[in-house]
């Protein structure tokens, strides 16, 4: 790209090459004034002014009007081409082409919506848009709003309780908490796990702070229970591995639940105690409103995940 040196407008007053246009066509100060809806004395003004800046008369009065000089007509040259773009640049339309499109998206989500997701939307892709790529990155609702203001993301998909008003949402699918275990080593008397059963088990969890203690727990000690957590990690994608191997419990969302019980074989049964319900959204920059690129994702992954609870 050639440098551009800023110094070398500071004298020109860009809408004065809209009056040399009118001027150029017009060839009469008064029907100039008239086309761009001003006052005769303001386009006599604007002019002096351009000449000012262009060192030149540009626009000399005789019989015929007012008649561009040799620099003015060098000049119609370069300025009626670079107006004319402008102004279809102005109007464009910024078109997306997913079947040609070649585009790297970079999303924010958490492993546990990274491992429940991408493989159905990679899938489409494929289909749809093969030169579209993703780059997932780690993000949580702490970290994901100042990801997409620094431009390290386009798009977030998480819980995302308030939307900062220069931000966009859009609710994809609901979820609540189960538990998760190996139905072969955590004996239950029926399909739905008891709080009894679901206490006498040691717990794994995963916790964006890494603690030992969570929502869960929060819940449990209000109705007077506690449960043993005996690991706690950020990420999800341990726990289904270690509950195969003990008999232990993992209390996580619905959309991991099924991804681990339709992949390892694990049991899902609901919690014996009420745990409230969330919401899966998308969210990304209102600057970027104008993206086409990033619209047809949003709308695509809205028709993929949008409505449908994953359970």
């Amino acid at each position: 790209m050639e440098y551009i040196n800023e110094s070398d407008f500071r004298r020109l007053d860009l809408n004065l090459l809209l009056v040399f246009h009118a001027l150029l066509h017009e060839r009469s100060v008064t029907r100039a004034a008239q086309r761009l809806f001003i006052g005769q004395p303001a386009l006599s003004g604007a002019l002096k002014r351009l000449r000012a800046a262009l060192g030149d008369e540009l626009f000399v009065r005789t019989s015929h009007g007012m008649t561009p000089t040799p620099r003015a007509l060098e000049l119609a040259r370069v300025i009626e081409p670079l107006l004319l773009s402008l102004q279809q640049a102005l109007h464009a339309q910024p078109a997306f082409d997913p079947a040609t499109a070649k585009r790297v998206f970079r999303i924010g989500l958490s492993d546990a919506l990274e491992v429940a997701l991408m493989p159905q939307l990679m899938q489409r892709l494929s289909e749809q848009a093969p030169g579209v790529r993703l780059i997932a990155r780690a993000a949580d609702r702490t970290n994901a709003p100042g990801m997409l203001d620094a431009t390290e993301i386009e798009l977030a998909v998480g819980v995302f309780i308030e939307c900062a008003a220069w931000h966009r949402q859009r609710a994809l699918f609901g979820w609540h908490f189960v538990c998760v275990y190996n139905a072969a080593l955590v004996k239950t008397r029926g399909k739905r796990i008891t709080l009894q059963e679901y206490l006498h088990h040691p717990h794994l969890l995963t916790s964006f702070s890494a603690d030992l203690s969570g929502l869960v727990d929060d819940l449990l000690r209000e109705q007077g229970h506690a449960r043993q957590v005996v690991f706690s990690s950020r990420n999800f994608a341990t726990s289904p591995f270690i509950v195969r191997q003990m008999p232990a419990i993992t209390t996580v969302p619905t959309f991991a639940a099924a991804t681990w019980r339709d992949a390892l074989g694990l049991a899902v049964s609901p919690l014996p105690f009420e745990t409230p319900a969330y919401e899966v959204s998308l969210l990304w920059a209102a600057a970027r409103d104008g993206d086409p690129g990033l619209k047809w994702l949003v709308s695509l992954m809205a028709e993929v995940f949008g409505g449908k609870p994953v359970n």
